[in-house]
């Protein structure tokens, strides 16, 4: 069965799984609204709503009327604050934006997090995220809460510091999430099941996302070589390398934030792999590593 989601209110439109999201739902011919802290970044004909979740400005018009919303805030290390800081931040977003959407009537939240062990891991961003869909759940009880493995796309930081490792390291020592599990996906599955679960009445709480393989960091290192067209750098696996020592190396041979570096390689840690499969209908067939790796390339 189908539903009409329509009002759409898109958070993070302007962020790389919201950009591609946006122009998903343009094509399903919707018109949804943005929330956007900075005006004027998006495409023509979007109707930008001015606000702030974590501080609640402009929450309420921008929700008003609304059937869906669309939850896609991560604050993921960024800022020049302390890196604790971005779980205060996204609790105080998560409560802002659920307590609004809950007084504006708003029907389905639909919020994208991460596979993995979220509640027991060692991950802080994982655990965070957790969190967010809790909270967000305590005010809108319709929330489909939609988690996805790494996502495979051209500006995923994520994926970009798989292929600048790949591409810039003829040596590689790394800790022991070389030979973690994780079911990588391309962006394209990501934003097409978004939309899918906006639109079913039959939406389930919980929607698990990943691609046709199931890859260590090692594997994905050798395809991507193989994809590229590099011979795959030598991988040396040290039994001790703490988060902080690899995200510094990390951060000088790859251009992602320095910010986002460290939630990142805390998160290779925690395996992600899909443990229920979605309902049928969403996110059928999903495109295998090479190909998605293929698509993300310019």
């Amino acid at each position: 069965m189908t539903r009409d989601p329509d009002p759409v209110l898109l958070t993070g439109a302007s962020g790389y799984v919201g950009s591609f999201l946006l122009e998903e739902l343009r094509a399903r011919g919707r018109e949804p609204r943005a929330l956007v802290r900075r005006p004027g970044r998006l495409p023509a004909g979007v109707r930008e709503c001015q606000g702030d979740a974590v501080s609640g400005a402009g929450l309420a018009e921008a929700l008003a009327g609304c059937r869906t919303a669309y939850y896609l805030i991560h604050s993921m290390g960024r800022g020049s604050g302390p890196a604790a800081d971005f779980a205060r931040r996204d609790r105080e977003a998560a409560v802002n934006f659920g307590a609004a959407a809950r007084d504006a009537g708003v029907r389905r939240v639909i919020y994208l997090g991460g596979l993995g062990d979220e509640r027991a891991g060692s991950s802080e961003h994982l655990r965070s995220r957790a969190e967010v869909a809790d909270l967000l759940r305590a005010h809108v009880p319709e929330l489909v809460y939609v988690r996805a493995a790494m996502v495979i796309g051209a500006g995923s930081a994520s994926f970009e510091m798989l292929l600048h490792l790949t591409r810039r390291l003829p040596v590689m020592i790394v800790p022991r999430w070389l030979d973690t599990r994780t079911q990588p996906i391309a962006v394209r599955d990501v934003v097409r099941a978004l939309a899918d679960v906006g639109e079913r009445d039959d939406a389930p709480a919980e929607v698990q996302l990943g691609g046709a393989d199931v890859l260590t960091y090692r594997e994905m290192i050798a395809r991507t070589a193989a994809v590229v067209g590099r011979r795959p750098p030598l991988v040396i696996r040290v039994p001790v390398l703490t988060p902080r020592l690899s995200s510094h190396w990390v951060a000088l041979v790859t251009p992602v934030e320095s910010g986002l570096v460290r939630p990142l390689v805390d998160g290779l840690k925690e395996e992600m792999v899909v443990t229920a499969a979605p309902p049928p209908g969403i996110n059928d067939a999903p495109l295998g590593f090479e190909d998605a790796v293929r698509a993300a390339l310019p």
